[in-house]
């Protein structure tokens, strides 16, 4: 059930483990992943139960427990070792929903364009199933994905903006992707807010200059509130600067990394 990049080679450092954003894939890391490895880094790319490739064929539940229940198998059967764990958009909900209950399994956090701050799904958790499925049947359509991706990235090319439209919504082609998506929806989803002050890890924030989605306000609202945190801004970049700007953020991620040893 579980779908993931695994590294080329295990090594005795703390692996990297990179998340991906609500309903997405750890195609997100396709630029930025190979920089990581290239630097000498263990690093993994770990799709979220629910989303991504993994086979759910069962059609398990989805809800933020399960969701953490299987990273969770997942680290402690093949990763066994404190990770630094990534988290993007909402990945950064699931880092720290999965810092606080596992605190011995993160070494370190990394947060990118945190969407942390939203009461889980709202109102759409009472829609009734019949709208439920409406909407996500909505949520894969192409002229939908093409417009949230010209809303996420800064100023694409209008071929780029295609092609990334496709690769986003690869995921969505699966049998269980409507099931699961709407599982996920109607538990509830991730509300961290109070979770946010239990974090012990030391902690990385980085924000993209030109995020259209989360409120730069929100970031430093984030620095204030983590007892450990420093941030850094990636200039001309939208929401998600692991795909836009890949050399800047490997970079951040790395002198995060090495920063106790200099």
């Amino acid at each position: 059930m579980s779908s993931c990049v695994k590294p080329k080679e295990q090594t005795e450092a703390n692996p990297v483990v990179l998340l991906h954003g609500f309903d997405s894939t750890c195609l997100e890391w396709r630029y930025a992943l190979p920089l990581l490895e290239e630097a000498g880094l263990e690093t993994w790319a770990v799709d979220i139960l629910g989303w991504g490739f993994s086979d759910l064929e069962r059609l398990p539940s989805c809800d933020v427990a399960s969701k953490r229940d299987h990273l969770y198998q997942l680290w402690s059967t093949y990763i066994k070792r404190p990770m630094v764990l990534v988290g993007p958009s909402l990945g950064s909900a699931v880092a720290i929903d999965f810092s606080v209950n596992y605190p011995e399994a993160v070494d370190r956090l990394v947060l990118i364009d945190a969407c942390v701050y939203a009461e889980g799904t709202g109102s759409l958790a009472t829609l009734p199933k019949a709208l439920a499925y409406a909407g996500v049947y909505l949520l894969k359509s192409i002229p939908l994905r093409l417009y949230a991706t010209s809303l996420t990235f800064n100023g694409l090319p209008l071929n780029t903006c295609i092609d990334w439209t496709n690769i986003g919504r690869l995921h969505c082609l699966l049998p269980w992707w409507e099931d699961t998506t709407v599982n996920f929806m109607i538990s509830g989803g991730y509300n961290v807010i109070d979770q946010i002050q239990h974090v012990k890890q030391k902690t990385l924030i980085i924000w993209g200059e030109d995020d259209q989605i989360i409120d730069y306000k929100l970031a430093v609202r984030l620095h204030c509130e983590l007892p450990n945190a420093i941030i850094c801004q990636v200039p001309k970049c939208g929401h998600i600067p692991h795909v836009e700007k890949p050399d800047a953020v490997s970079r951040l991620i790395l002198e995060f990394i090495h920063s106790d040893q200099s």
